[in-house]
């Protein structure tokens, strides 16, 4: 795990949740501060693509904003060892619920992903966020969350498809500690 990752979100650990509620792809609202689920994973995202919409090339320049889908899936396909860890995951980016149920379905994903419109989340923990075609997007981080208390956070992640399976091992090693 990326040293320079842990020490960036290191501000954050040990930080509570703030009390918002988002709209969730399951149908549901997930307020994280009070979810009955209060040790999980929270992978923030800048959007995920569709096929039939390709993005344009100047997306695929900016550090870590491309792989949505590959994390997606990795965590998708890992949740498994995650709840092993007794960890649910999140997913949340500033997307619309009805953009994101697309492509939970598509994904088959079996977490649901959380809609933040209007960046809350980031502004309540000063999350890193940058703008593309006017629309402000997160910076793709992620923030594990025991007793709803922040106990390790990543900002400004690059290597999306790797960062899951990076994440889980440093978890696993911790939890033999």
């Amino acid at each position: 795990m990326d040293e320079s990752i842990n020490q960036s979100g290191q501000r954050l650990v040990g930080r509570a949740l703030p009390n918002l509620v988002f709209p969730a792809t399951d149908g549901t609202t997930v307020g994280l501060a009070h979810d009955s689920r209060s040790d999980f994973v929270l992978f923030v995202y800048p959007r995920t693509g569709q096929p039939d919409h390709p993005e344009n090339a100047d997306w695929a320049l900016i550090a870590g904003a491309k792989g949505c889908t590959a994390e997606s899936c990795e965590f998708r396909d890992l949740a498994a060892e995650f709840s092993l860890l007794g960890l649910s995951i999140y997913g949340l980016s500033t997307q619309d619920t009805s953009y994101q149920r697309e492509a939970a379905e598509r994904l088959h994903l079996s977490y649901p992903l959380l809609s933040d419109p209007g960046v809350s989340l980031g502004r309540s923990l000063t999350l890193p966020t940058f703008d593309y075609e006017g629309i402000e997007l997160y910076k793709r981080s992620t923030l594990v969350v025991r007793d709803r208390k922040i106990i390790l956070a990543q900002l400004e992640i690059t290597d999306a498809a790797t960062h899951p399976r990076e994440l889980l091992a440093a978890l696993s090693m911790l939890s033999r500690r």
